[in-house]
């Protein structure tokens, strides 16, 4: 893999704190070859993060970085893309950070539809927290919080952003390495707020998601027409086996085009002269006391 661009020399990345065999490692490498073979560049590419183990790819990838708060990733990376619709914004966060805190934002976001890529390591469980239930943790498994097996039914993800018409959304295994690449690359080049559910194994906390139960409850999706959003549906709440591949795709105006300070300006907001005069003569015409 082609990864010396984005391939980190800071002291503190140096030694990677995830459990050996984690599902983030793999999901690390191949989102860092794809951006290498779509020709990016650290300096045009921001990975935005939450809190918990997914949280802490900024820290691994030589790339502007932004270490947000929990479930809070999205916002922070919509608001990157408006500052500079010219970056690159990928967005990563963990099935707990995404699907609980920041379940919010997710819908939110799948409908302003910003141009940024969102991946979400999906492992069923809180990780960095030691294993709690986390909302896509399956009915009946045993977590430090259900000690007597999880009775609430997990949320479909996938199912949901579908019903919500966002512009791309697909979910992948970590196993497969290559169709991952594949898809992660998809979804960058895709106009518009683009999702990817990763399955990828907890291997300290999660006991029942191991790589064997992911290649044996998953199957790639063949032949499908991504742009018929009722079959992407139907395909999605099917969960025996969890289809993996990409559900639906369809184009937008996305978010930043439709904001007025760039109907009329070719300039990103940073590079943009603040003029005083016309702020107070805003305030003025609008907050008369």
């Amino acid at each position: 893999m082609g990864i010396k661009l984005f391939q980190p020399d800071r002291p503190h990345s140096k030694e990677i704190s995830w459990c050996p065999g984690c599902g983030n490692f793999a999901i690390r490498l191949v989102l860092m070859d794809a951006l290498e073979e779509l020709g990016f560049k650290p300096e045009n590419t921001a990975i935005v993060s939450g809190i918990g183990q997914a949280g802490k790819m900024p820290h691994y990838i030589n790339a502007n970085g932004f270490h947000s708060l929990h479930g809070r990733a999205i916002p922070v990376g919509t608001g990157l893309k408006l500052a500079n619709p010219n970056l690159n914004v990928i967005i990563v966060g963990g099935d707990g950070d995404m699907y609980s805190e920041g379940m919010e934002h997710f819908v939110h976001g799948i409908k302003r539809n910003t141009n940024v890529t969102v991946l979400v390591h999906n492992n069923q469980v809180y990780g960095l927290t030691k294993g709690q239930t986390s909302p896509t943790t399956l009915v009946g498994t045993k977590t430090s919080t259900h000690p007597g097996g999880v009775f609430i039914e997990p949320i479909n993800p996938v199912a949901l952003a579908i019903s919500l018409n966002c512009s791309f959304v697909a979910r992948t295994f970590i196993g497969h390495k290559e169709e991952t690449k594949t898809i992660i690359k998809e979804a960058i080049q895709h106009e518009g707020f683009s999702f990817v559910d990763i399955f990828q194994p907890c291997v300290t906390f999660n006991r029942i998601n191991t790589y064997d139960w992911y290649k044996e409850h998953t199957k790639i999706i063949n032949n499908l027409d991504t742009s018929d959003i009722k079959k992407a549906f139907d395909l999605a709440l099917n969960t025996n086996p969890y289809y993996v591949g990409i559900f639906y795709k369809t184009l937008k105006t996305v978010f930043e085009k439709n904001i007025e300070g760039y109907k009329d300006f070719k300039d990103p907001l940073y590079k943009r002269a603040v003029d005083t005069n016309l702020i107070n003569q805003f305030i003025e015409d609008n907050y008369r006391l």
